[in-house]
């Protein structure tokens, strides 16, 4: 989308003068004011400041890194705010070992780290990042993020960092098969489904697989990593099940565990799941769907994109997630020895201002902000709109260009509807700073319920029931 992208260099100059101002407004509510004669670190260290992300999944040409080029040429004058952005390799659960392994020892100097939501209550406990100040200026501002995203930065009452971009469970389907089942489709972009509704529909479509070639009725990630928990929290939402409560304690029994389990089984025997899926994570799963051997993909925001380069002319469309979507993404946080905490604090309100997150949305992340998603929301910056290139796995209906049947600017503007939708009423993994221990707990129960031959949701309830009081004490 590229109206009204035009800026002055007079509005240049007006940012640059705004984050001058921000910058002197933090350094004086971190350091006590003006009385206060301590040296601050970016006296003493010239730069840069450094960011510390995984990789970015959408293939859109690197808008985390267009976006910091973008800063730094806001900040050309200044040595010691120009910031540079380093890309840890691996998985999530790779990238939080190499995090926690670097901030603890000292061994890398990050200044902002790109943080998994989920790890946030873990990296505050141990006091390797800093609680974010509360300025009267910022508050307006943070109003304007989604509450249920902004609340995925709070532990114990304090908010350690800022929305970067987001996630949520979305539903993908092909309505053309759908159509040539005599399966009603038009009202469905505006309307929930539900899982009845899901297990009707591949009831009509006759579909049974049996091979990994076969027809199924939908694929998700089911394979022994985080897809798994994501998908088995999901379940256990349907239920009403609570794993935590607001402090991050155990709070449910073996009886509702049972309720989870049995809600995530249904899913898969009466949603005649894709025999891979028990070893798909998102690429796989993707392929699976693209590739025509699923009626229905459960998968995250980027996938709308991705698909645009994947299937070619066959038509796709995109809806909320039956029952209860788990919120994913990551957020900003400044780290306890930044030698840069008011740059880098400056930064991360660049990063995630309206223009910010638009560029985020664009590039096929999920924004934070709830304004994004509504009719007066700001641009992208000029320069980083230009940047990101549509190829790849990049939306190219974003540019209403090059787009499948029915996947241009309308059902793009359909789209974003439906994922700000789907964002509020989104829900969060258990708020625990032990959860990699518990993701690691879940995923072995689970995964071994579904692989079994004879599956007794009722021993494995109590198997994890006892497992996770463990986990949830720390032991």
């Amino acid at each position: 989308m590229s109206h009204g992208v035009r800026h002055t260099g007079r509005r240049r100059a007006r940012s640059t003068v705004t984050l001058g101002c921000l910058l002197a407004l933090v350094s004086a509510a971190c350091t006590g004011g003006p009385e206060d004669t301590r040296q601050s670190g970016e006296e003493k260290d010239p730069g840069p400041i450094v960011v510390a992300s995984g990789l970015d999944v959408t293939g859109s040409g690197s808008v985390r890194q267009q976006l910091i080029e973008e800063w730094n040429r806001l900040h050309a004058g200044s040595k010691a705010l120009q910031a540079k952005l380093v890309e840890l390799p691996g998985g999530a659960d790779q990238q939080r070992s190499q995090l926690l392994g670097a901030l603890q020892s000292g061994s890398a100097r990050y200044d902002v780290v790109n943080l998994d939501i989920t790890w946030i209550p873990e990296f505050a406990e141990a006091g390797l990042i800093s609680p974010m100040p509360v300025a009267e200026t910022g508050a307006a501002d943070d109003a304007d993020f989604i509450r249920r995203v902004h609340d995925t930065t709070v532990w114990k009452d304090r908010s350690y960092a800022r929305p970067f971009n987001t996630d949520v469970g979305l539903l993908y389907y092909r309505p053309d098969l759908l159509t040539e089942a005599d399966i009603e489709v038009d009202r469905q972009p505006n309307a929930n489904w539900t899982w009845d509704q899901l297990y009707s529909s591949v009831n009509t479509l006759g579909l049974n697989p049996v091979r990994h070639d076969d027809l199924a009725g939908w694929t998700t990630q089911l394979k022994q990593y985080e897809g798994l928990t994501v998908n088995t929290v999901e379940a256990f939402a349907d239920a009403g099940v609570e794993l935590t409560d607001g402090q991050g304690k155990y709070s449910s029994d073996a009886g509702e565990l049972k309720e989870g389990l049995d809600e995530l089984l249904d899913r898969v025997d009466q949603g005649r799941v894709q025999p891979a899926a028990i070893t798909s994570d998102e690429t796989a799963s993707l392929a699976d769907f693209a590739e025509g051997r699923a009626v229905f993909l459960r998968h995250w925001p980027y996938a709308y994109g991705a698909l645009d380069s994947l299937m070619g002319s066959k038509p796709y469309a995109v809806n909320r997630l039956p029952g209860k979507a788990v919120l994913g993404g990551q957020n900003l946080a400044v780290t306890a020895g930044s030698a840069h905490a008011d740059g880098a604090r400056a930064l991360i309100t660049f990063l995630t201002s309206r223009e910010s997150e638009r560029c985020l949305l664009d590039a096929g992340f999920a924004a934070t902000r709830a304004s994004v998603y509504g009719s007066t929301a700001k641009p992208c910056w000029p320069r980083v709109a230009a940047a990101l290139r549509p190829a790849g796995d990049a939306p190219k209906a974003a540019k209403g260009e090059g787009a499948p049947e029915g996947q241009g600017p309308k059902a793009r503007a359909v789209y974003i509807r439906i994922l700000g939708a789907a964002l509020t009423e989104a829900v969060q993994r258990p708020r625990t700073p032990y959860y990699g221990a518990f993701t690691q707990v879940l995923q072995s129960h689970v995964y071994a319920l579904l692989t079994a031959k004879r599956p007794d949701t009722a021993e494995a309830a109590e198997k994890l029931d006892t497992a996770l009081r463990e986990v949830f004490a720390g032991r």
